[in-house]
């Protein structure tokens, strides 16, 4: 900001002098050529009325500027304490009021900078809170293990137990890492979703590829209805990341024996990639809490998981203007549904 501050004591002089000065001269000119005392004597009462005239106005604008000045310093104090209750002046054309309606948007974008601070330090927290309840059990069980293989004699049958179960510790730390680096790279827009026209047939592909070995595993059998020439404007990459953890979720959930389905319709204003399995459901009271980060229902926390999988699916489906439904009930299977805009 640059200063252009001058001291009102200095504005005083000068204004002084430039309006005594010329009437000096004046009364000066004016006795030379009359030589008259009187004219000099009116000059100097001229110059006295002019003098005191100038004295009350620098007196009466400076008390003024005094009272401005600590106004405006009182409402900035009210605002850093943030007890400042912003109001409309009556007067809106005089140069406070115009002042304070600018400090009235400062202000708002003040508490709207600090609520959005606020909301993220709470974010953060529960993230650093859920990554360290996520962390612990693995990390515990690493050094459970590790203890007994460093410090109690094992058979070479019990020492292959432990490695496995070290195996299995290890790949869920490490599918936690990727998902949440997948997680923040989309959340801080490290990642930009790119749509273009792609067929949704290959989308489908792609993700059915991650699960059909566990699919064989259980002996469940997955069917896929989808048009070959199908096509929407949609990043397939990551589309297939939300589409593979919906059927990742389908395949863990679902019992040996069971079925799992993809369906994929268009329809006016959306197409649907829709994954309907035979597992054990969904209550309706849980079915919004699924999508949460690090969600998972008290039945299913034997099963493998860290419960970011639908989040994920949710966020990258969101950046590309659509939207995901569950329709489920106990022990009647679940249907997961994926609508994305055709235009």
């Amino acid at each position: 900001m640059k200063q252009h501050m001058m001291p009102a004591k200095r504005l005083f002089v000068l204004v002084s002098v430039g309006t005594l000065f010329p009437m000096a001269v004046i009364t000066a000119i004016l006795f030379a050529l009359t030589r008259q005392t009187i004219v000099l004597a009116a000059g100097g009462a001229l110059l006295a009325c002019a003098l005191a005239g100038l004295f009350a106005l620098t007196w009466g604008l400076a008390k003024h500027l005094s009272l401005f000045t600590s106004d405006l310093c009182e409402t900035l104090d009210e605002m850093l304490d943030g007890t400042w209750a912003p109001h409309t002046p009556n007067d809106s054309e005089t140069l406070f009021a115009r002042i304070r309606h600018r400090l009235t948007r400062l202000y708002q974008v003040m508490q709207e900078n600090q609520r959005q601070v606020t909301e993220e330090r709470k974010e953060l927290q529960a993230l650093v809170s859920d990554i360290s309840h996520q962390v612990k059990t693995p990390v515990s069980n690493l050094k459970m293990a590790a203890d007994t293989l460093l410090e109690t004699p094992v058979s070479e049958v019990q020492r292959t137990d432990f490695l496995r179960g070290i195996r299995r510790q290890t790949d869920k730390l490490e599918f936690l890492f990727q998902a949440l680096v997948k997680t923040s790279r989309l959340e801080t827009g490290v990642i930009q979703l790119e749509k273009k026209p792609c067929r949704l047939f290959d989308t489908v592909a792609q993700a059915m590829s991650g699960i059909v070995y566990e699919a064989e595993k259980k002996h469940i059998a997955v069917s896929v209805d989808c048009p070959e020439e199908l096509t929407l404007s949609h990043d397939s990459k990551w589309t297939a990341e939300a589409l593979f953890n919906l059927l990742d979720n389908a395949v863990k959930y679902t019992p040996a024996g069971g079925s799992v389905t993809v369906t994929v319709k268009q329809w006016e204003m959306y197409a649907e990639l829709k994954v309907t399995d035979t597992g054990k459901g969904i209550s309706e009271s849980e079915q919004a809490a699924v999508f949460r980060r690090f969600y998972r229902e008290e039945a299913v926390h034997e099963q493998p998981g860290v419960g970011i999988g639908l989040y994920l699916a949710r966020e990258i489906v969101t950046r590309q203007g659509g939207y995901i439904r569950v329709i489920s009930a106990p022990g009647k299977g679940s249907s997961f549904s994926i609508l994305l805009p055709v235009r």
